[in-house]
């Protein structure tokens, strides 16, 4: 049996191939009259056809992808972002490659590199390295992108970001109300954009409140990950053990310091109360349940797919970049100090 052709479809359903072609993308389709293009894809659909992506780009030079670029699949702050992205994509009639970079810079041109090679109409870059070439390099180039979690110095590229900042305030308000006065700050790395906003927001929330600002209740981690932040709150401990309170750069640094509270025997948060950012998945069935600063990862992936599709239709609009507001989600993570 046969595969189905465009023109098969376009002769059942009584229409020209052109208008059946329309009718089956969802990006043209609303030029369409509604009940031609209902009674094509029914059609269609009777028919078993399926539309050939390759041909339709050959014909048009576009390919209907996109790149995602991300850093870490391992880590669940991505997977609702992603989620989002597909969910604005596909009404678009577009699709995406995902890609991981490991947080690589050789490893990240090498996939990018793959991704144009397939042709990719435009870029959303999950990365947050602050040194960057690469990204001044592609828009130069006039490749359609979008960054994710951080807004690039010294290019105009679309951005959509959490307000880090107002972020940690929240997390050090709350600390603060419950009458800490010695909270430490477990950063992420100091080679991400993120990582050096989230620790100069801490130092200026502790100093507004008037806590104890002593540099040695800052540690910095090597990476975003569990390990990095239990050997970092093992190194605060050291040097400070009257510590009651820790802001973590994110969850996964805040899971490092679970680890160290169970091999030190230390109770929390009867003895030192830890706050997260990020709100990641499962984080109430932690014991205790951890308070976090929530960020609204789905419709971050969302708005990140809907600027690159403007940068897609309209190359010459000026750059707009979105600011996210976030939330604290309290749980059993936080309480007053001892005694």
């Amino acid at each position: 049996m046969q595969t189905p052709t465009l023109r098969d479809v376009a002769d059942a359903a009584g229409v020209h191939p052109a208008t059946a072609s329309r009718a089956l993308n969802p990006a043209t389709r609303g030029l369409v009259n509604a009940e031609t293009a209902r009674r094509v894809i029914k059609v269609a659909e009777g028919l078993g056809y399926r539309p050939n992506p390759i041909a339709r780009g050959l014909k048009t030079a576009k390919s209907s992808t996109i790149g995602l670029v991300i850093p870490d699949l391992t880590n669940p702050l991505f997977p609702p972002i992603v989620r989002g992205i597909e969910d604005v994509l596909e009404p678009a009639g577009y699709s995406g490659l995902i890609v991981n970079t490991d947080n690589d810079p050789q490893r990240e041109q090498a996939q990018i590199e793959l991704l144009r090679g397939r042709q990719v109409e435009g870029l959303i870059v999950a990365t947050a390295l602050i040194d960057h070439p690469l990204m001044a390099r592609l828009h130069t180039e006039g490749v359609p992108m979008v960054m994710v979690n951080r807004r690039p110095d010294g290019v105009d590229i679309p951005s959509i970001t959490p307000d880090d900042a107002a972020g940690i305030e929240l997390a050090v308000q709350h600390l603060a109300g419950l009458g800490h006065a010695k909270v430490a700050h477990l950063a992420g790395p100091g080679t991400t954009s993120t990582g050096v906003a989230r620790l100069r927001a801490f130092r200026n929330a502790v100093r507004d409140l008037d806590l104890d600002t002593d540099p040695e209740l800052v540690v910095i981690c090597d990476h975003w990950s569990e390990d990095s932040g239990a050997a970092g709150l093992r190194r605060l401990l050291d040097r400070r053990p009257d510590v009651t309170a820790v802001v973590a750069g994110n969850d996964l640094i805040a899971l490092g310091c679970y680890d160290v509270f169970a091999e030190r025997g230390i109770s929390c948060p009867g003895e030192i109360s830890v706050v997260g950012f990020n709100d990641m998945p499962f984080l109430d069935k932690l014991a205790p349940p951890l308070t976090t600063v929530a960020i609204p990862h789905q419709q971050i992936g969302a708005e990140a797919a809907r600027l690159l599709l403007d940068a897609i239709s309209e190359p010459d609009r000026p750059a707009r970049s979105v600011l996210l507001p976030l939330s604290l989600v309290v749980r059993g993570s936080t309480a007053p100090p001892a005694g």
